[in-house]
C-alpha cells in the first residue's frame, strides 16, 4: 500500500497518469470511426508523416537557439499530422490512387523525411526513439495541459457529432442522401484522428499509436453490437490498459508504450477465446441495435402477421 501511494504522490507520475487516462479515454473514441471507415491503418500513416513534424520542430528550434531545442517538436507534429490526414482525405475522396497507396507513401515518405531533417537538425535517428515508441517520463507540466485541451477537443467533437459522424463512417451514401455535410464530416474525422496521433505520442509513441486506437475497438466489437457501447467499452479498455502499463512501468523498468499495446492485445486474445461460449449463451441480439424503436416495431410487426395466420 505504502508503494501505491509513493506512485501516486509522485509529480511525475501524476502528471504521467494524466497524459496516460486522458490517451486513454480519446484513442479509441477516434478509433471507433476509423474502424466503421475501414480506415484503421490511418493511424499508422498519420503517425508516419507526425514523425517528419517532430524533426522539422527539431530544426527550426535548433535553428533558433531554442532550449531544449525539441520544444517546437509538438507543435511540428500537429501541424504535420493535420496537413497529412488532410492531404490524404483529399486523395481518397478524389480517387485519384487508392486508399491503401495513399497510405504507403505517407508511411514511407513520413519516415524518411523525418530521418533526413532530424540529421540536418545536427541529431540522430537514435533522437526519434523517444517519439517513436513514447517516452511518458520526459512529459512535463506544459505537454500535460497540451493533453488536456486537445483531449477535451477529441472528445468534444467526437462525441457531440457521433450521430452525423457515425452516418458518415457507416454508410456515406446514406449521409449524402440525408443533407449531411459529408465533406466537412470526413475532415472532421480526419483531423481528429491526427490529433489523436500527436496526443498519444508521449504516451505510447507514433509507431503504436494506431493499436491504442484500434485493438481496445476490436475489443468492443466483441462483446457488444451498438455502435455506442462499442465506443465506451472500447474507452474504458484504453483507459484500464493505460493506467495499468504505466503503473507496471513504475516497479519494472520496460518501455510503457510497449507493455500497454501487449496488454491491450492480450485483452483482445482473452475475450476472443471467450467469445464463442459467451455468444452460445447470449439471447438473439436486437438486428438493428442503433434504432431504438425497431425491437418494438418487430414485436408489433409479428403480433400482426399472428392475427392474420388466425383470421379465417
Amino acid at each position: 500500500m505504502s508503494g501505491l501511494w509513493e506512485m501516486v504522490t509522485d509529480p511525475f507520475m501524476q502528471r504521467a497518469l494524466v497524459a496516460a487516462l486522458l490517451v486513454g479515454l480519446s484513442a479509441p473514441v477516434v478509433g471507433t470511426y476509423l474502424v466503421q471507415k475501414r480506415l484503421a491503418l490511418l493511424g499508422d500513416g498519420i503517425g508516419h508523416v507526425a514523425l517528419t513534424g517532430v524533426a522539422l520542430g527539431w530544426l527550426v528550434g535548433a535553428a533558433m537557439g531554442l532550449v531544449p531545442d525539441d520544444v517546437l517538436a509538438i507543435p511540428g507534429a500537429v501541424v504535420a499530422a493535420v496537413a497529412g490526414s488532410v492531404l490524404i482525405e483529399v486523395v481518397r475522396r478524389r480517387g485519384r490512387t487508392s486508399g491503401d497507396l495513399a497510405l504507403a507513401i505517407l508511411f514511407y515518405g513520413g519516415i524518411a523525411g523525418g530521418v533526413l531533417l532530424i540529421g540536418l537538425a545536427g541529431g540522430s535517428s537514435g533522437s526519434l526513439m523517444a517519439y517513436l515508441f513514447g517516452s511518458i517520463s520526459s512529459v512535463t507540466l506544459s505537454d500535460v495541459w497540451v493533453t488536456v485541451v486537445l483531449c477535451g477537443l477529441i472528445l468534444l467533437v467526437g462525441l457531440g457529432l457521433r450521430a452525423a459522424l457515425f452516418s458518415v463512417s457507416h454508410d456515406e451514401e446514406f449521409a449524402i442522401s440525408s443533407g449531411l455535410p459529408v465533406w466537412f464530416l470526413n475532415m472532421a474525422v480526419a483531423v481528429l484522428a491526427a490529433l489523436t496521433v500527436t496526443v498519444a505520442m508521449r504516451v505510447v509513441g507514433l509507431l503504436l499509436v494506431s493499436a491504442l486506437m484500434i485493438v481496445p475497438v476490436a475489443i468492443g466489437q466483441l462483446v457488444t453490437r451498438s455502435f455506442r457501447r462499442t465506443m465506451l467499452v472500447a474507452s474504458i479498455v484504453g483507459v484500464t490498459v493505460c493506467v495499468t502499463g504505466l503503473s507496471i512501468t513504475y516497479w519494472h523498468n520496460v518501455s510503457p508504450g510497449a507493455l500497454i499495446v501487449v496488454l491491450a492485445i492480450a485483452v483482445y486474445a482473452v475475450v476472443a477465446a471467450l467469445h464463442p461460449l459467451l455468444a452460445r449463451r447470449r439471447p438473439p441480439a436486437d438486428p438493428h441495435p442503433d434504432i431504438p424503436d425497431d425491437v418494438a416495431v418487430s414485436a408489433t410487426a409479428g403480433r400482426g402477421a399472428a392475427q392474420e395466420e388466425c383470421t379465417p
